[in-house]
């Protein structure tokens, strides 16, 4: 059965990203409110953001609040910051287990198919 999970590693720290907001759109079936969730100390959330019968093919649209993260820490950040919300869209064609990770500064990211 497919799942959609993901984790958020501050790559300045050097740390997990605890504490960070994510929100997902579900891009085909935009009536719906977006599934969203906090990172937990390990920088993932507590349960997958689909799975089960909310699994389906489809275009969707993962929101990582980055900005208000670093501004929680006390890092110093421009306004507007450089990163704010960093938008990830991506596909979901298989019934398989996807991992979407992201890896963040305040000046930087990048992210990958994980597994």
């Amino acid at each position: 059965m497919g799942r959609l999970t993901t984790h958020v590693l501050d790559t300045a720290s050097g740390r997990p990203a605890a504490g960070l907001r994510i929100l997902l759109k579900i891009l085909d079936r935009p009536s719906g409110p977006p599934v969203e969730g906090v990172t937990n100390a390990d920088g993932r959330l507590d349960k997958p953001l689909l799975e089960g019968e909310a699994f389906r093919p489809g275009c969707y649209e993962l929101l990582f609040h980055v900005g208000d993260y670093f501004r929680a820490r006390g890092v110093s950040l421009a306004d507007p910051a450089f990163l704010d919300i960093v938008p990830i869209r991506f596909g979901i064609a298989d019934d398989a287990h996807y991992h979407v990770p992201l890896l963040v500064s305040p000046y930087g990211y990048s992210t990958y198919l994980g597994s």
